[in-house]
């Protein structure tokens, strides 16, 4: 039931997160480079299945082995390979075969998606200590 709780305690943390990039720091970055690829209004039920299932992911390869492991980097190191390889297959299939994908967003996507994940898992990998070690949170 635990896993449970830990997910749905990491789903906030990844939107955060990632809407502070998407919103605010790198909002330029994306429209300047990817503006004639871009909708007028955001697919936002396409958008929560991606974080639904990303976050699956996470727990996965990254949050879960590093709590059996006891082991912070653990979590940060996977999170940040788990974030490498989906980014980069995202971004490198973009670039093979969408017309005027900037070589420029493949690389700070794929940067993003390593820092995202792996702060996404380190903070999930916090969260799954504290409820699988709290007496009072098993239910």
């Amino acid at each position: 039931m635990n896993v449970i709780y830990l997910y749905l305690l990491t789903i906030p943390v990844f939107f955060v997160i990632d809407m502070i990039w998407l919103g605010f720091v790198a909002r330029g970055f994306y429209r300047n480079n990817l503006g004639h690829l871009l909708r007028a209004d955001v697919n936002w039920a396409a958008a929560l299945v991606f974080y639904l299932l990303y976050i699956v992911g996470i727990l996965i390869f990254a949050t879960m082995p590093a709590l059996e492991k006891d082991s912070l980097s653990q979590a940060v190191v996977m999170g940040a390979l788990f974030g490498f390889f989906a980014y980069a297959t995202y971004d490198l299939t973009n670039l093979a075969t969408l017309k005027d994908w900037p070589v420029r967003v493949v690389f700070v996507d794929i940067i993003w998606g390593m820092v995202l994940t792996a702060s996404v898992a380190a903070a999930s990998f916090s969260i799954g200590r504290w409820l699988f070690t709290c007496d009072f949170c098993t239910v």
